[in-house]
Formats: structure tokens, sequence, C-alpha cells
């Protein structure tokens, strides 16, 4: 008889029972569902596993990603396929449209993989569909959450021109975990692409994930430096690990601290600030049309 050596299970952190998902169900779900099918469309919904895809689309609402579903980059924590990507589909503008004006959406989000492998980032794309959503619904608002472009500000440039309503690009962590969880990415590049969105005189919006191993000190750091370079809206959310091969989940952060970070991050002088286990950079995005002047 072979003595085999004992192997201790792999520590997992149990999920609390705050992190409880709704499941998508329903006629509005069902409806969208059909329209996202029928039309080719990607959404970060499905490709980001978003947790709040039933309630969104329960509510006849969803983020269209565009410029494919296969991302140029690996961050550890992002759920969506990462590769060489597909050609540009030069219909996509069209179709996206299409949809926003079947779904009779009211706010529309966007948001897209980083195409580092295009010349112009995706940005003339990027352009044309905000453009094509506008010529069929001219009532229909956008949130754009858009990449860093390589820092090559020309091509954010080009999506800043067409003057979305919203315009968010992701922090996503904190300083010192940046380069462990975005890895081609850049704290500082993210920060002067904010600035410059800001400096367009546009919604600047932007958003971070807690469970990393992030302390609370760190959190408030970038609070601060989102707010120096012009952020209006914070969303703070809690980091799910997509599968094992993901970026493990460090913390789960309990809902008291996420409204303490709320709290702190109005103090702070931000005009909305979203934070709790579930938030996503889209959720409740129709509530972010302050008055500019305001």
């Amino acid at each position: 008889m072979i003595e085999l050596p004992v192997v201790k299970a792999e520590n997992k952190i149990k999920k609390p029972d705050w992190l409880r998902v709704k499941l998508p169900t329903g006629k509005e779900y069902a409806h969208v569902r059909s329209l996202v099918d029928k039309h080719k469309l990607h959404t970060i919904c499905e490709s980001g596993n978003c947790p709040n895809m039933g309630e969104c689309w329960g509510e006849g609402t969803a983020t269209f990603m565009i410029l494919g579903n296969i991302c140029t980059r690996s961050c550890s924590f992002c759920a969506v396929a990462t590769g060489r990507p597909l050609a540009v589909e030069l219909d996509e503008p069209e179709r996206v449209a299409t949809s926003v004006a079947l779904m009779q959406v009211k706010h529309c989000v966007i948001t897209s993989v980083d195409r580092d492998d295009l010349k112009d980032g995706g940005s003339t794309i990027w352009a044309e569909t905000i453009n094509a959503i506008r010529a069929k619904s001219p009532e229909t608002t956008m949130e754009t959450l858009l990449p860093d472009f390589k820092g090559i500000w020309e091509n954010l440039e080009r999506v800043l021109a067409v003057k979305p309503e919203v315009v968010s690009h992701n922090i996503e962590t904190v300083r010192r975990l940046t380069r462990e969880i975005r890895i081609q990415a850049k704290y500082d590049r993210s920060l002067e692409c904010l600035r410059r969105i800001n400096a367009a005189g546009l919604r600047t919006k932007s958003g971070i994930m807690l469970g990393f191993g992030e302390t609370e000190e760190e959190v408030f750091e970038a609070m601060d430096d989102l707010l120096e370079a012009g952020v209006h809206i914070l969303t703070v959310g809690q980091y799910l690990q997509p599968t094992k091969n993901h970026h493990a989940i460090i913390e789960f952060i309990h809902p008291d601290q996420f409204a303490k970070y709320k709290e702190v991050g109005l103090q702070k002088g931000f005009k909305y600030v979203e934070s709790g286990p579930l938030v996503r950079s889209s959720y409740h995005a129709e509530k972010h049309l302050f008055p500019l002047n305001s």
C-alpha cells in the first residue's frame, strides 16, 4: 500500500450573502436578447459577465460593445477574450443605431474592446456609431466608455469632437496595482485621458474595482487623483473573478465600506458616486446627465 501525500485544497474566499445576483428573466429581457441576437451585436453585459445583466436587460437597456469582442489587451481582471481581433465591420454603426431605435433606448451606453492593432484605435467607428445613433434616434442621449487609445490623443479627440453626453474612461484600480491588474495600461496615461475629456467640456466619468488588496488610503488617493483630472462621476464596485485563470479575489468589501466610499467621494467633490458591491460602469448611467454648469 502506497501512502499518498495529503494536498490541501486551495483556499478560496466564500462569496458573501450580499452578492446575490438576480437571474435574467421576463418579457423585456427576452426582447433585448432577441434584438442582440438578430443584429449580431456584442454587449459588454455578456462578454464581461456583468452581474446586473438581468436587471438592466429587464428594463430594456443594454451596453453595446463595438469593434468586435476580442481585445488586444490582456488585463487580469477582464472576462473579454484576448487575441487577434477580426476585421472591423464597417456596417456596425448602422446595425447598432438600428437596434437602439428598435429598443427605443432613451440613454444608450457604448463601450469597446481595445483595438491597439488599428492605426486609429477604432476611433473612426466610434465617431460613426455615435453619429448613426443620433441620426436614427435624435432624442437618445449617450454615454461612451472609451479606451485610452495608447495615448495617441488625436484618436481620442476624434470621438470627443462628436460630443457624447457623458464620456467615461476607467482607471479600474489604484496606482500601486495598475501594472499587475491592467498589464498594458498606465495609471498616469488614464488620468491624462480623463483630463482631456474634461478639457473638452464634457461630463467626465471613471470607475474603480475593489477587492484586489488595495487599502482605504489608496482608494482615497485615487479619488483625489480623479478629482484633480476633472472627473465628475465615480463608480466603485466589487471585483468578481470571471474564471480561475483571472486575478484572484483578495477580499470581499462589505456594503458598509462601499457606503463610506460614497459618502467620502461626495464630500471630496464628485457630483455623483455610485458605490456598492454590484455597481458597474454603466449602472444607473441615465442618472448622470446633470447640467454641466451646475
